[in-house]
């Protein structure tokens, strides 16, 4: 679920959830026959995904069907607001990305929100690992595209936890990593989205090569942000706003400006 839209190995499904291959895969067959997981090959390997459609329609047989005899247990789930529209709202939308390290894709993200649309949205970014500084080779990008980097640090996930932290509108993971581990448990359950992408930080070769392959990190995250902030949040049900989401997680991470 946490890396829904992408295709997961098997091997990493294991590892993210700390179980024996064959206790998965025995788990993984009888998802697949309940229609909840899907199944593909690409190339030599297996890759599996969450069935969104069966997944919801199974939560809302749950919610309602299950609850038609003890409605007063089902109420305050779905009555509750957060499952209709999303809010309308004169204040601004707070928004945070989260990557591993916090170095450079979450730091691109955060950079390139604030800039392209400061006025509709507050801009952060921590990480789940973060290091000390920020990439060179990510400050180096970020200057160039003319951002503010004097704001900029790497910072921890768990610095938004604290009580006076921002509420948050929408969080995205920006990497498989994080996605996969535990992240806090956000208050009033935010808009999420899983927007992964290869790490430009391990990219191997020369310099021109890794300095390329944050570009185009920089470029991905900025195509991606282009069709988020394009969205009218302000028309669209909470339901349609996280298919919108999802959509734009799908999007060829290559592609770059």
């Amino acid at each position: 679920m946490r890396r829904f839209p992408d295709l997961v190995p098997a091997g990493e499904l294991a590892d993210a959830l700390g179980l024996k291959a064959s206790t998965l895969s025995a788990y993984l067959s009888a998802l697949m026959q309940a229609g909840l997981v899907t199944q593909e090959r690409e190339g030599t390997s297996l890759r599996y995904s969450v069935d969104m459609d069966e997944v919801r329609g199974t939560l809302d047989y749950l919610l309602f069907d299950c609850c038609r005899g003890r409605p007063d247990l089902c109420a305050p789930l779905t009555l509750s607001p957060k499952s209709g529209t999303h809010p309308t709202t004169d204040r601004k939308y707070n928004v945070l990305f989260i990557c591993t390290g916090n170095s450079a894709r979450s730091i691109f993200a955060e950079s390139i929100l604030r800039k392209q649309a400061g006025d509709r949205f507050n801009a952060f970014s921590a990480g789940t690992r973060p290091g000390s500084q920020l990439n060179p080779f990510a400050v180096h990008v970020l200057k160039e595209k003319g951002h503010d980097i004097s704001v900029l640090r790497s910072k921890d996930v768990s610095e938004f936890s604290d009580p006076d932290a921002p509420h948050f509108d929408f969080v995205f993971t920006v990497c498989n990593q994080a996605a996969n581990e535990e992240c806090p448990a956000w208050e009033d359950q935010p808009v999420t989205g899983h927007w992964g992408m290869p790490d430009p930080v391990k990219a191997e070769g020369n310099d021109a090569r890794k300095a390329l392959a944050f570009q185009e990190a920089y470029g991905a995250l900025k195509h991606r942000i282009d069709l988020f902030t394009a969205l009218n949040l302000e028309s669209l049900s909470r339901l349609a706003l996280q298919s919108r989401i999802d959509d734009i997680g799908r999007k060829p991470s290559e592609e770059s400006s």
